[in-house]
């Protein structure tokens, strides 16, 4: 079995999967399957094969089950939030946390009660309570 790859990110298809399996929490193959189908059609070895990369990158984990192998994530949504946003950070707004937030805030599709909630946790953040 190959050892935990130095790439922290997921692929788009990858996301999608693991997306999937942190909302159910996890389950066996066609439990996924089942899952994913809804949204795409999805061929039982594909997402077999998917499923069993993503756990030799590390994202998760299996045990086996009767005859099936039952997935799990081994890495917390959160986590993983915060790993894509320090990686885009760092990548395309050189490091400047401020630059991606005000990329963000300028961005027309955030709305007056979107700008509002981000103010609230700044606020919170740093402890200010005038609102």
């Amino acid at each position: 079995m190959r050892k935990k790859q130095d790439n922290p990110l997921l692929t788009e298809v990858e996301l999608e999967f693991m997306t999937v399996v942190w909302e159910t929490g996890g389950g066996t193959v066609r439990d996924i399957l089942a899952e994913l189908n809804k949204r795409q059609e999805r061929a039982y070895t594909s997402v077999a094969t998917v499923l069993k990369i993503m756990e030799q990158k590390g994202f998760l984990t299996s045990e086996r089950a009767d005859r099936s192998l039952v997935y799990r994530p081994a890495v917390p949504k959160a986590d993983y939030q915060k790993t894509t946003l320090k990686n885009l950070s760092s990548k395309l707004f050189n490091g400047a946390p401020a630059t991606l937030v005000a990329r963000l805030v300028d961005d027309e599709d955030v709305t007056d009660e979107m700008l509002v909630e981000i103010r609230a946790l700044l606020n919170e953040r740093l402890g200010d309570d005038e609102r």
